[in-house]
């Protein structure tokens, strides 16, 4: 009995070290979620693939700068179940995203808004 005891609290200590390992890489740490930044542009690359989809565009930011920014949105797992599909974004379309910002400086952005040139917004499925 006693070595089932053990065996049990063994498997519950190697499933928690596990479960941490798969929730921090679902987090926020290369973006400071203390500030917002919204950029618009043409859409240069739209990826939707695991394990996050993408989108790669030519935006100005907030100053009006010109760059090559990049997006990181949840999974396409996620987005499917809020009505995202591979074509919900195009090469050449216009967008505007809005989210947290890279903490490096880089023109890359945790995307928690996407509005369509058309005005219509997709969601972005709630959450990272």
């Amino acid at each position: 009995m006693k070595s089932k005891r053990m065996a049990f609290f063994a498997l519950m200590v190697g499933f928690m070290t596990l479960a941490s390992v798969a929730f921090a890489h679902h987090g926020t740490a290369n973006y400071d979620t203390s500030k917002t930044v919204t950029v618009k542009g043409a859409v240069s690359d739209f990826q939707f693939i695991n394990p996050h989809v993408l989108i790669a565009m030519d935006g100005k930011d907030e100053s009006g700068k010109l760059q090559k920014w990049q997006g990181e949105l949840t999974s396409p797992n996620r987005l499917s179940r809020a009505g995202w599909t591979k074509s919900s974004v195009k090469p050449g379309d216009t967008l505007t995203i809005s989210g947290y910002p890279a903490k490096s400086g880089s023109p890359e952005i945790w995307i928690q808004k996407v509005v369509l040139g058309s005005g219509e917004e997709l969601s972005t499925g709630g959450g990272n």
